[in-house]
């Protein structure tokens, strides 16, 4: 299954793509705007291009698990998105996929997109060992 994941910000939103396998990560770039029309157009064009099976976006729970204000914001994008994409659209804990890109050296993409391709690469785990 080949999947997109988000790293949703409302200035700049990391995206990544899986291989039709959906067991390796790459970044693919970044979104301007992901929120606004011309920011969802260009992702369900982005989505049609890689041939994706579904998206997933990070959502930024607190230290606690809770929903704070940005999980709210990025609840409220994954709804605008599923009314874009014509795949399903699932939200996932990323609480700590920023500071892991961060953290990674030498990479010529974007941050962002880093970030969210550990997003995914966590994502691909965890759906691989049985829970997604």
């Amino acid at each position: 299954m080949k999947v997109v994941a988000l790293d949703y910000g409302s200035a700049r939103t990391g995206v990544a793509v899986s291989d039709p396998t959906g067991t390796i990560a790459r970044p693919l770039g970044v979104v301007e705007r992901a929120a606004s029309e011309a920011g969802l157009a260009r992702l369900a064009e982005l989505v049609r291009a890689e041939g994706a099976d579904r998206v997933v976006v990070g959502l930024p729970l607190t230290l606690r698990g809770e929903h704070g204000a940005q999980a709210k914001e990025t609840a409220a994008f994954v709804e605008a998105l599923r009314s874009a994409v014509e795949v399903p659209v699932e939200s996932y804990d990323e609480r700590f996929t920023t500071g892991l890109a961060a953290s990674v050296g030498s990479d010529d993409a974007p941050e962002d997109a880093r970030a969210a391709a550990h997003l995914l690469s966590s994502y691909l785990e965890w759906t691989s060992a049985g829970r997604g």
